[in-house]
């Protein structure tokens, strides 16, 4: 893969008055923005917001626009829809933070018990083995889940409530973030030659 890194780190940041672009709202800045390291490995995803600063910071560099543009006084900033760090970073093979976050991108925003995906303000975290029984806060005892599977299940386990989980919960590993990345890719073909498609 060519790269020229200098011009396209100028040329898709900033746009000429006169060119035809899509005005971006306040959705934008959080659409998702895959992260290559700069060997053009795919290790992360953020936000088109948190993308930007990266690239005004001179951290990361765009490859892929989204089509959307922030504007500000004086000029028009084309959004990325894939970045690349400058600086290799190496990345440990142990997993993400434990977070309610993690566990919601983990379980791709599917309650695990009816299947239901939802927002994020509407899933839960469900102890599969109860604390009250000994249950720890970990990835393996941790699933998304909506409300009303949380309600019915109450403190029991899933066998005592007649439940079955649609997937055995594991930790959030390398594997299981290329697996999202490619999920979450399938809505942008600019992602695809990156995600080894």
């Amino acid at each position: 893969m060519e790269h020229d890194a200098g011009s396209r780190h100028a040329a898709g940041l900033f746009s000429s008055p006169a060119a035809p672009h899509r005005s971006s709202d306040g959705h934008a800045l959080l659409a998702p923005v895959l992260v290559l390291n700069a060997s053009y490995e795919p290790i992360n995803v953020c936000a088109a917001r948190r993308a930007l600063v990266l690239v005004l910071k001179g951290v990361a560099m765009t490859e892929e626009e989204n089509g959307h543009f922030l504007h500000s006084a004086r000029v028009a900033m084309r959004l990325p829809s894939v970045i690349r760090l400058l600086e290799y970073r190496r990345i440990p093979h142990q997993s993400r933070a434990l977070s309610r976050k993690n566990i919601l991108l983990r379980d791709r925003n599917t309650c695990q018990y009816c299947g239901t995906v939802m927002a994020s303000s509407e899933l839960t975290l469900d102890h599969v083995i109860p604390r009250s029984r000994g249950g720890a806060s970990t990835w393996e005892n941790l699933v998304a889940c909506c409300h009303s599977c949380n309600r019915r299940k109450g403190n029991q386990s899933p066998t005592e409530a007649n439940m079955k989980l649609m997937r055995e919960p594991r930790a959030f590993n390398l594997h299981t973030s290329r697996h999202i990345m490619r999920l979450m890719g399938r809505s942008d073909d600019k992602w695809r030659k990156y995600l080894f498609y």
